[in-house]
């Protein structure tokens, strides 16, 4: 029996990263990595089995550091990339390494394979992404769709492309692009789009958003001021290929339209403090996720700037005459926009939110307490997409 009711699990550490693991499409499945700096940080795999409303936990550490980024291959459910902290001769420096699971772990089982909370295994290091010359790794984003062989890193101006060969155990910088321009200029992140064959990336540094051409690394558009204050995450429309959303400090999400870069096709002004990220449905591109400091996940129904503004394309053929009449009324209005929901079982700066990769109506979000929450799009609203 399907509940709309939040299901809770507290992580007893604090926590800023979080992934769905991707290639998992069976299993519902979410990677967090914890930030603490006291005890040895680690990675809870957590399965949730949604016909129990049961969340399983399996716990791996992580000795390199403290995790601010963590990401998980399109292509091997074992292998994952992390940004953590370490320090060097009393600096500390945000690296980047890619690391393996135990195989026993790879894929969803819901059962524990032991007590792993007790006696938790190690990940395996598969290689360092780390050229030092380019400053302190942001995030790491792995090639859409791709074969999992291909990440680009973005680490102070630089973004740079590796190719990890011999199975993930040595990366070649095979590209990189730097910021130009006056000042201290630094990536906060940015989202490898899944259209234009992958050959294009979009960046956030500052109030601005830029976009890539990776085959040339030449910049190739700029929205200069983008946001009033900082730019903290950006994501592409899965359906529409100039489609990206932003939001930041000034407490905004925007939409753009990159061939239109003078103003924003809309902005929701519905957080009261930062907005650390926001993500489209994988499936259903007019639900949207943010997440912020304000400590609440607002769940947005796009309609209007989707690639479905007047609901489903229907076949006329299977319309009855009066169906017809009342459904050409209808699909001449394009369908509002609206807050679907707002979570609020946060009591803390909500840092991330992700959905699934195996249950397009279902998400996860994390605060810094550790609190990760996952929730379902409410039954009416999916039953309305879908029928």
């Amino acid at each position: 029996m399907e509940d709309d009711a939040p299901v809770i699990y507290g992580l007893e550490f604090q926590a800023r990263a979080l992934t769905a693991q991707t290639a998992e499409t069976d299993t519902i499945r979410f990677l967090v990595g914890t930030q603490s700096l006291k005890f040895d940080n680690q990675i809870h795999i957590i399965d949730f089995d949604d016909e129990n409303n049961i969340i399983n936990k399996n716990v791996l550490l992580h000795h390199a550091g403290e995790i601010w980024h963590i990401s998980s291959s399109p292509a091997d459910k074992g292998v994952l990339t992390t940004c953590y902290n370490k320090t060097s001769e009393s600096r500390v420096l945000t690296c980047a390494s890619v690391w393996r699971m135990p195989a026993e772990w790879e894929s969803g089982s819901h059962e524990s394979p032991d007590d792993s909370s007790n006696n938790p295994q190690t990940l395996e290091l598969l290689c360092h992404l780390d050229n030092t010359a380019h400053g302190n790794v942001a995030c790491v984003l792995w090639e859409p769709m791709g074969d999992g062989k291909r990440v680009i890193s973005l680490a102070d101006s630089h973004a740079v492309l590796w190719d990890l060969q011999e199975s993930s155990s040595k990366a070649m910088m095979s590209s990189s692009a730097t910021l130009e321009g006056k000042g201290q200029l630094k990536f906060t992140s940015g989202k490898w789009s899944p259209h234009h064959n992958c050959t294009q990336l979009a960046t956030a540094n500052d109030t601005a958003i830029r976009g890539w051409d990776l085959r040339s690394m030449s910049q190739i558009y700029c929205i200069e001021n983008a946001h009033g204050q900082l730019v903290r995450d950006l994501d592409f429309n899965p359906n529409k290929q100039y489609y990206l959303a932003s939001c930041g400090d000034d407490c905004k999400v925007k939409f753009w339209d990159v061939r239109h870069i003078n103003e924003p096709v809309k902005t929701l002004e519905e957080h009261s403090h930062w907005v650390w990220s926001v993500r489209y449905n994988h499936s259903h591109d007019q639900l949207l996720l943010t997440a912020s400091s304000d400590s609440r996940v607002i769940l947005s129904n796009m309609v209007s700037i989707s690639s479905e503004p007047f609901g489903h394309l229907v076949d006329d053929d299977d319309l009855s005459d009066g169906e017809e009449a009342r459904h050409e009324e209808k699909s001449r209005e394009p369908l509002q926009d609206s807050v679907v929901a707002t979570y609020e079982e946060h009591e803390d700066s909500v840092y991330a939110a992700e959905w699934s990769s195996a249950d397009p109506w279902l998400f996860a979000s994390l605060s810094y307490d550790g609190r990760l929450v996952i929730n379902r799009v409410p039954r009416a609203l999916k039953y309305r997409i879908l029928l």
